[in-house]
């Protein structure tokens, strides 16, 4: 059981980002719902609306934090509320106004990437001096380097996907639509700690050359490929995995091919250690496919990083040169996708440690045959 973020918690991360903020060249963060205020004050709204919430966090000087006024009892309960001065607009006064009270009229601000257009653009019109980066281009790392109950948190995540995938390489597949297994599949996850399920993707046969399909009304028949890829959230992270199982016997192709993903996997596992750039990671699992002769088939990047988002800083991709620390938190997920044909994925979340990389999913990675 993971201890609940204390308000030193959160004080101590407002007090990393104004630090990155500053060394940044900025005047601070403009932080809004989402996975960024979550990370800083342990606040989420009920619902995030028109109604403008920013947290405030200034390279120098203290933190604070607006709401709409009947948010104000909720954000007031949130761990953070003891470090930061809360203030509150009514519903008829002008927001920005307000908002903009708590800047710096000619400041440089990073904003979060999940910012509503309509409230940069109302506090560019109250401060038309000021200027707005986005998060993830001025301060990538910001929530990429877990601590150690962050990384407990993923690995609780990654047990529960783990025992989801055992339990439903078990049931029936063929002669069973896509979507009644994605039924299966979500009820599985909930069954096993996921207090939310984010996605449920099962790519039947020719469905699975397609890295984004999702479900549909295909049934799955006796010698399919399928593609299963699925996760959600278990204590606020994320879960995040991929298994690719075979109904019936597979072909000679068919088991080269998962071969060849399986190789590259474990190459990009294998390339995880500090002071690695992340594009190293992605060309040492894609080299194994280019020398097998299915360069081309192989069509995103190898990895994300992952935790209270599914999707976020640092990518695993070409170009990206940002070394790999210890704590950062990333999935490895080659695959092979034949058109019309079918398609292979595999994919584990990947923690560095101080001298190499550490799985935290431990679901077997050979062809599962199902039936």
């Amino acid at each position: 059981m993971t201890r609940p973020f204390t308000t030193d918690d959160f004080a101590a991360r407002m007090v990393r980002a104004a630090r990155e903020a500053s060394d940044a060249g900025l005047d601070g963060l403009l932080v809004t719902p989402g996975a960024d205020l979550t990370y800083l004050t342990g606040y989420a709204p009920i619902a995030i609306t028109e109604r403008i919430t920013l947290l405030v966090v200034p390279a120098s000087g203290a933190p604070a934090m607006i709401v709409p006024t009947l948010e104000r009892p909720g954000a007031e309960a949130a761990a953070a509320a003891a470090v930061l001065a809360l203030h509150d607009w009514a519903d008829g006064a002008d927001a920005y106004a307000a908002t903009a009270a708590l800047l710096d009229p000619r400041g440089r601000y990073a904003v979060s990437d999940s910012a509503w257009a309509m409230h940069v653009l109302g506090l560019q019109v109250a401060l038309p001096e000021s200027r707005y980066v986005a998060m993830t281009d001025a301060l990538p790392m910001l929530r990429a380097v877990k601590g150690a109950d962050e990384i407990a948190r993923l690995a609780a995540a990654g047990a529960a996907v783990d025992a989801a995938f055992a339990e439903i390489a078990a049931v029936r597949f063929a002669g069973r639509r896509e979507r009644d297994i994605a039924s299966d599949l979500a009820a599985l996850l909930r069954d096993h700690g996921h207090s939310q399920v984010d996605f449920t993707v099962v790519g039947s046969g020719p469905n699975g050359a397609n890295p984004h399909h999702d479900v549909s009304d295909r049934v799955v028949d006796e010698g399919d490929m399928v593609v299963l890829d699925f996760g959600g959230l278990v204590d606020g992270y994320g879960s995040d995995i991929t298994r690719t199982v075979h109904v019936g016997e597979p072909t000679g192709e068919e088991r080269e091919v998962y071969e060849v993903v399986r190789r590259a996997q474990q190459a990009g596992v294998d390339a995880v250690r500090p002071g690695v750039a992340c594009q190293d990671v992605d060309r040492a699992a894609r080299q194994v496919i280019a020398d097998a002769g299915y360069g081309e088939h192989f069509i995103h990047r190898v990895g994300h990083g992952i935790g209270l988002s599914t999707h976020e800083p640092p990518y695993m991709v070409e170009g990206e040169t940002q070394p790999l620390e210890p704590g950062m938190c990333f999935s490895i997920e080659p695959g092979v996708y034949l058109p019309g044909r079918f398609g292979v994925r595999i994919e584990d979340i990947v923690v560095v440690t101080e001298d190499g990389g550490r799985r935290l999913n431990g679901a077997s990675r050979d062809l599962r045959i199902v039936h």
